[in-house]
């Protein structure tokens, strides 16, 4: 089959500024359009995760259905809003970051560590880019679980919770929230990217993938990546969605969920959604941003070299 391709042939064409646009409109695409299509089954992941009832596919889908009922058809993308303003920013930055990051631990390069890197890199994408977009996730999860009089607006979440809690609220739940990511920026990425490798070298040497490929590697990196950190996302948003001070910090919603719901219970109440929503949203979103930025970077290529033809042609 040849050498496998891991680096962009149209890099060497391209300035490092055009490599991060290119990557930042796509990751924010990329991200849209994921988080969108699972929007419904988000919220009710989310609904079950910070209450104290047992989850099962049957109240999962009865949620559902009494939020169509009684609150309408849009009700089911409640808080999409506030997603799409964290969303969009934070998948711009992490794609583009895990490509810098790749570039300055220099993983593609024949190394020693190279899966060590590879994870680290992702690891560390996710820490950037939820780090600088948190107040929108903090802000999307009270969207999610609170009626549409008390927060209409992503304008009315941030100004009455800076108003009744405090600029500080912003933060609730960002230590477990930071601690989560590494192991699921880091698998997912690393899971994904070794998927891709594999595929070049077995299967075809080709540096974008076929998308039904990248569907189901993503969907594969969702399921791991999600697996390993969902306990800590049961714990992130109990701690965001908290209005009494049940859970002041991240040691006391541990001890509290444990000694109240037990471990299965309690912090992986809601993985089966999420092992339905994961791999899809996962799976979009790398297919997506793969395609969408060797789209736009193959585009950004042709029109240098007819500038440079027409230049020539003129001269």
């Amino acid at each position: 089959m040849g050498k496998s391709n891991n680096e962009d042939p149209k890099l060497k064409h391209l300035s490092n500024t055009q490599i991060v646009i290119t990557s930042l409109t796509a990751g924010a695409l990329a991200g849209a359009l994921a988080k969108t299509t699972i929007a419904p089954l988000d919220r009710t992941k989310i609904n079950f995760q910070i209450s104290h009832k047992s989850y099962s596919t049957r109240k999962a889908l009865k949620f559902l259905v009494e939020t169509l009922k009684k609150q309408g058809f849009f009700a089911l993308w409640r808080g999409n809003s506030a997603t799409m303003a964290r969303i969009a920013p934070y998948s711009a930055i992490q794609f583009t970051s895990h490509e810098q990051w790749k570039r300055v631990l220099k993983v593609d390069q024949n190394n020693g560590f190279r899966n060590e890197r590879l994870f680290l890199a992702g690891s560390l994408a996710g820490l950037t880019s939820q780090a600088l977009t948190y107040p929108f996730d903090f802000a999307r999860a009270r969207m999610a679980v609170t009626h549409k009089l008390e927060y209409a607006t992503l304008r009315q979440v941030f100004h009455k919770i800076y108003l009744v809690e405090g600029a500080s609220a912003f933060f609730k739940g960002f230590v477990p929230t930071m601690a989560g990511v590494i192991p699921y920026a880091g698998m997912s990425f690393f899971t994904y990217d070794s998927l891709k490798r594999l595929y070049r070298e077995h299967i075809d040497n080709t540096f974008v993938i076929h998308p039904i490929a990248s569907l189901l590697f993503g969907a594969i990196a969702g399921v791991i990546s999600q697996s390993t950190s969902y306990p800590l996302d049961i714990v992130r948003r109990r701690m965001q969605t908290d209005t009494t001070g049940k859970y002041p910090n991240m040691h006391q919603t541990i001890l509290y969920v444990y000694r109240t719901e037990g471990i299965k219970k309690g912090f992986y109440k809601g993985l089966s959604m999420n092992w339905i929503k994961g791999p899809i949203a996962v799976g979009i979103s790398y297919a997506t941003y793969d395609n969408i930025r060797d789209i736009l970077r193959t585009s950004v290529v042709k029109f240098r070299t007819n500038s440079k033809q027409i230049s020539c042609k003129v001269n």
